[in-house]
């Protein structure tokens, strides 16, 4: 049932700006790493990253990939919801034979795919970046995919709280000022303590190991995504 309501949802948003917006996030990230390295080349490949190439130009894809996953968080879950809320469908689509558990579950699932999406957009742009840059083989398709996934994953808790507000408020006002300001507050929290959520995608933690900061973010998101779950089953959403 999952798998259908996700089906539905994504028909929804066939024909819908999202998909553009999709595409922009990596392609703004990217596009600002070409006009970097395109300006400073030698700068940056004869001194800075000489010893490294390919980790110069994933540090730099991975500073600006993490505040754009909280603005297009905040962005495509809004867009998500906003779908029944300018039409005011909720009503039609919780009529339907399914659960409201179900229902949120498809939104955030939407969600979280459209998310992916942007994610493998930018570990191809990065590969395609390095290969216009004249970086040389091998390729380190390992430390591009740790680059690109991993902080997807430990955003799920953001993920999780955009689409509870998201769904549950008529104004998409506040969502979108709590996405704001998550990404303003990710640009700093290299300096937050390791428990602080903020901090998780950028994969920095006292151990020196990114998958705690993806455990943690999975593990926040599930909670986040159950109480995000009870209360829309008790909330009347108009």
């Amino acid at each position: 049932m999952i798998l259908r309501l996700l089906s539905v949802e994504l028909l929804k948003i066939r024909r819908k700006m999202i998909w553009f917006l999709i595409v922009l996030g990596p392609l703004g990230v990217i596009g600002l790493q070409a006009v970097n390295f395109g300006v400073r080349y030698d700068y940056l490949v004869g001194k800075v990253y000489a010893d490294d190439l390919w980790g110069g130009l994933i540090n730099n894809v991975s500073n600006l990939m993490v505040p754009t996953l909280f603005i297009g968080i905040a962005i495509i879950a809004s867009m998500a919801a906003g779908i029944e809320h300018q039409t005011n469908a909720w009503k039609q689509t919780l009529a339907l034979p399914v659960t409201r558990g179900q229902v949120f579950t498809a939104k955030f699932l939407l969600s979280a795919v459209l998310l992916l999406v942007s994610s493998v957009l930018t570990a191809l742009g990065t590969v395609l970046l390095g290969r216009i840059l004249g970086f040389v083989s091998p390729v380190p398709y390992g430390d591009i995919a740790i680059a690109a996934f991993y902080p997807y994953l430990a955003v799920m808790p953001f993920l999780a709280l955009q689409t509870w507000l998201s769904v549950i408020m008529a104004n998409q006002a506040l969502p979108l000022t709590a996405g704001i300001l998550g990404m303003i507050f990710s640009m700093f929290s290299y300096r937050f303590e390791d428990w602080i959520p903020w901090k998780w995608p950028l994969l920095i933690n006292a151990a020196g190991e990114p998958l705690y900061s993806v455990a943690a973010g999975l593990a926040l998101g599930a909670i986040v995504w159950l109480l995000g779950c009870f209360h829309f089953t008790r909330k009347d959403v108009r």
